[in-house]
């Protein structure tokens, strides 16, 4: 993969050289950037053509219904819904054998349960 520096990032700390989040990428400007002019022997302009390609893409949970369409390859992520919804979703998950990217299961139905003795 390409990392995408910023123009005279070499030449300047502030333009991230090492920097972590201050390596930013800002587009070349400049009637004679050669960055821009994407000419031999300068750094990678970012275009189409240089983005990853996701091998599977992550299915958004709502219900019951949208998970028993899903299957052990998909990556499934819980959406935003309600305790009581959530827990059921979840248990259904369990029995289906699936798991979530944002959740653990097991430990989500050991809180609930203590939870719901402590009521």
């Amino acid at each position: 993969m390409v990392t995408f520096l910023r123009r005279d990032c070499a030449r300047y700390s502030k333009f991230g050289n090492g920097r972590g989040k201050k390596a930013k990428w800002r587009k070349p400007t400049g009637r004679d950037n050669k960055m821009r002019e994407k000419r031999k022997g300068y750094q990678a302009v970012v275009s189409i053509g240089f983005g990853t390609k996701t091998k599977v893409a992550p299915i958004s949970i709502y219900n019951i219904v949208e998970l028993e369409k899903a299957t052990k390859d998909n990556v499934l992520i819980l959406g935003k819904i309600g305790k009581r919804k959530q827990l059921e979703v979840v248990k259904k998950a369990k029995d289906l054998g699936l798991t979530f990217k944002n959740l653990n299961v097991e430990s989500f139905l050991k809180k609930s349960k203590k939870e719901e003795i402590k009521k």
